[in-house]
């Protein structure tokens, strides 16, 4: 992998990181009183479904570059592919 390489796959990660980050606050906010707002609940589905792609962008990225192949050539999924998955 070059420098190049890790560093998107970094991106990846830090953005991996603050999408958890910001699930975490909106779960943690959706256990007390008055709950969520509409507003809120709709960003945590946007997160929640976002996580899924980015994870699923990284397995490709690492399973393309594992066999040899450019990881560049992975690709953010539809959220209906995506949704859910657990590798």
């Amino acid at each position: 992998m070059d420098d190049h390489e890790r560093d998107q796959e970094r991106d990846i990660i830090g953005g991996i990181d603050g999408l958890v980050a910001e699930e975490r606050a909106l779960r943690d906010r959706s256990g007390r009183e008055p709950g969520l707002t509409a507003d809120e609940k709709a960003r945590l589905r946007t997160v929640e479904v976002r996580l899924d792609q980015c994870w699923d962008l990284l397995r490709q990225r690492r399973a393309l570059s594992e066999f040899g192949e450019d990881p560049s050539r992975a690709r953010v999924r539809p959220a209906d592919e995506v949704e859910g998955y657990r590798g």
